[in-house]
């Protein structure tokens, strides 16, 4: 009898170290580091948000593409300055070219007489000449068309701006679940790396039992099996791990073998929000929604444009005509003003400006489609928002409640009213439960950003 009460004793004294183990996600614990990232750089989520809106490639080349309206808008400016033109024809004469003069073409001079005074040939040789045309003109009318292009190019701009706002919070978006789930994956490999510990004490414990016949041979392989099984778990988590931390690299545009550790965020926030505000809200900042309201406006300016063309081209300039090696063609310097008008162009442009028209009733369209999914998104994000935050509620008091059972349990088993197997089953029921909660937390967190991405939140 005292022999088994010794027993008894040891046992309680083994489930008691294993129901003190840190559970997978308890909020008032510090999880113990990983041995083997101990010295990883800690990455918070807030730096790692700016590093990838610092480096990651996607981003820069959406900066770049804003850029580039620099270059377009300055090359529009430079319609509006006076054209030159200057153009050089180097050619030969295949066939002669003469000029015929008769007696008196060129007039009658007093004291002189005509001029010529006899019939007169001039043949110019078959050599080689040059002619050589050069001008310079102020467009004048065509200014109000520039300028139109010149708002249509900075409109063009913020849609690029909004482009680039909008990836911007796509990639913060995806940087918080990406963070969130290496968050996840941590904590929960660190708790299956002592609850590893755990049972390997009680599998020799168990083992040693045994062999004094205090123990019997199921309760041992049970022991085993359950070891083996957290070997597995542990092994999976590292690999999914090192998955989730090269893929959170990669956002960050850094080499994705870069090691590191994240830091815990706050586990359950306080999150109210009122649907029509939040609605509100994505209406005025959405990159979307700001995206389609300024391509309407650049459909207006795309009409404006092709109506412009109704405007004849006027400029003023001068110029220069100067034919070398061709005898009596004088240079020529002129200066005025170039009218160009097409006044008749069989409805081209009455057609054009209907399809400029039809533009602008698809780009309005857009925008109400645009503003209509933004609205359904933000409902659906809101409303799964308060479901993962309920859920998140549950799980934790299910884990609340696995937690006492096994403090129930254990004190049953030590009065003799549980079998070893009854507390083996309560342990595997908090581990369960702790699975759970880290599962709606990492749901949580998630739909957490995929809300303040549908509010558009640049953050």
């Amino acid at each position: 009898m005292e022999t088994r009460i010794i027993i008894q004793i040891r046992w309680l004294a083994v489930l008691l170290i294993l129901s003190l183990l840190p559970s997978t996600a308890w909020p008032q614990q510090q999880p113990p580091a990983l041995p083997a990232s101990a010295q990883a750089e800690e990455l918070t989520l807030e730096q790692a948000i700016a590093l990838a809106l610092l480096e990651n490639r996607q981003v820069k080349v959406a900066s770049l593409e804003l850029d580039k309206f620099a270059d377009r808008l300055a090359a529009a400016k430079t319609h509006r300055l006076p054209k030159l033109h200057f153009s050089v024809l180097a050619f030969e004469l295949l066939a002669s070219v003469d000029f015929d003069f008769k007696q008196g073409d060129l007039g009658t001079l007093p004291g002189i007489g005509p001029v010529p005074q006899t019939d007169i040939s001039i043949r110019n040789p078959l050599l080689p000449a040059i002619f050589i045309n050069g001008s310079v003109f102020q467009p004048l009318s065509q200014q109000y068309q520039f300028s139109l292009v010149d708002r249509k190019i900075k409109t063009g701009r913020e849609i690029a701006r909004e482009q680039l706002r909008g990836k911007k919070q796509e990639i913060v978006s995806n940087v918080k679940k990406a963070y969130y789930a290496v968050l996840q994956s941590q904590s929960a490999l660190q708790s299956v790396v002592q609850t590893l510990k755990l049972y390997q004490e009680l599998d020799r414990v168990t083992e040693n039992y045994v062999i004094q016949k205090a123990a019997l041979k199921a309760d041992s392989l049970e022991v085993k099996t359950r070891v083996q099984k957290i070997v597995y778990e542990e092994m999976n988590l590292r690999d999914q791990l090192e998955d989730q931390k090269e893929k959170l690299n990669n956002l960050l545009g850094r080499d994705i073998r870069a090691e590191f550790r994240v830091r815990p965020v706050p586990e359950l926030t306080i999150y109210d929000a009122d649907l029509t505000a939040a609605r509100n809200l994505a209406l005025a900042q959405r990159p979307e929604v700001k995206e389609a309201e300024l391509k309407v406006k650049a459909a207006e300016y795309d009409r404006r444009i092709k109506k412009s063309e109704y405007i004849p081209d006027l400029s003023i300039g001068v110029g220069i005509i100067s034919p070398q090696n061709i005898r009596l063609l004088p240079q020529i310097i002129y200066g005025g003003f170039l009218l160009t008008w097409e006044p008749f162009d069989w409805g081209r442009k009455r057609h054009e400006m209907s399809e400029r028209d039809k533009a602008i009733e698809q780009a309005e369209t857009s925008l109400r489609e645009t503003q209509n999914q933004v609205l359904i998104e933000v409902g659906d994000k809101y409303r799964k928002l308060r479901q993962s935050r309920q859920m998140l509620i549950t799980a934790q008091l299910a884990q609340e409640t696995a937690r006492e059972n096994v403090r129930v349990s254990n004190a049953r088993y030590a009065a003799q009213e549980y079998l070893f197997k009854d507390v083996l089953q309560s342990q595997a029921a908090l581990a369960e439960a702790n699975y759970q909660y880290q599962q709606a937390l990492l749901s949580f967190w998630t739909t957490k950003a995929d809300f303040e991405k549908a509010i558009g939140a640049d953050q």
